[in-house]
């Protein structure tokens, strides 16, 4: 019994991975929409703004939408043959015993691919990016004109988090797809990223005079959400991406010895 529920599983990953493949165009084409709807929503309930600066209120929203789409567009073009490029010269990940194998051999070990457990990391990697923009959105108000230097910091640099990160993001999740050998070390990367941006953020906007305690307590809450969100991930993946026999045949080329 608990092989047929294991092999219905494994079908179920491998059927939802397939249709992700299948759907990349309509997963873009979708987000497109879906953000520039709600981009166009929190413009129109912002408070208005002076005439002329039109092009200063939509510019955020624009990159918000167009950026980790045109990332992703990127991303499918740099690893179209992800699994033909070439292991990293040095190996950070050391932990387990594991003997090297030939590309063609890791390619024909049955646990070759992002099927199994992958799947919910490809799913994780995707949500993320239409999770950070709709808490952008919640917390940025569209503005132009005269406004306080701590309101402009802070700005500035949640748009900076949300455009960066959703971006990279994106290119994680087509780099695991396309099983490209730099894939962990990559999401590694991102992930220290986005924690030193949620510190730096929180550095640079206390730093401005005049930041009202409503604002600041808001911030912190959003930016501590943030860390945690971030920890709690590499709790979960970062043993995986290390322990793994998937990941490691898939794109490490090892196999447990």
């Amino acid at each position: 019994m608990i092989k047929t529920i294991s092999l219905k599983a494994r079908g179920r990953a491998i059927a939802l991975r397939q249709s992700i493949e299948q759907n990349l165009d309509r997963i873009v084409q979708s987000w497109l929409v879906i953000a520039g709807l709600g981009s166009a929503l929190r413009i129109a309930t912002s408070p208005s703004a002076p005439s002329g600066s039109e092009l200063a209120i939509i510019a955020p929203y624009a990159l918000l939408i167009f950026a980790p789409a045109f990332s992703f567009w990127l991303a499918l073009r740099w690893f179209a043959n992800g699994h033909e490029m070439a292991q990293p010269a040095v190996r950070l990940a050391r932990v387990g015993r594991w003997r090297d194998v030939s590309a063609a051999e890791a390619q024909r070990h049955p646990l070759f691919g992002t099927d199994g457990f992958m799947v919910s990391l490809l799913i994780g990697m995707l949500l993320n990016i239409p999770i950070r923009a709709m808490e952008y959105l919640a917390a940025t108000p569209a503005m132009a004109g005269s406004v306080p230097a701590w309101l402009t910091i802070l700005r500035t640099m949640m748009t900076l988090d949300v455009v960066l990160m959703t971006s990279l993001y994106s290119v994680a999740f087509v780099a695991a797809l396309r099983r490209v050998p730099s894939f962990p070390r990559l999401l590694a990367g991102i992930w220290v990223l986005d924690l030193a941006l949620q510190g730096l953020t929180a550095r640079m906007v206390a730093a401005e005079p005049g930041l009202p305690e409503k604002v600041a307590h808001a911030l912190q809450g959003l930016l501590t959400g943030n860390v945690w969100k971030v920890l709690i991930s590499i709790a979960i993946w970062l043993p995986y991406l290390l322990l793994s026999k998937r990941v490691n045949v898939t794109f490490r080329h090892r196999i447990a010895d």
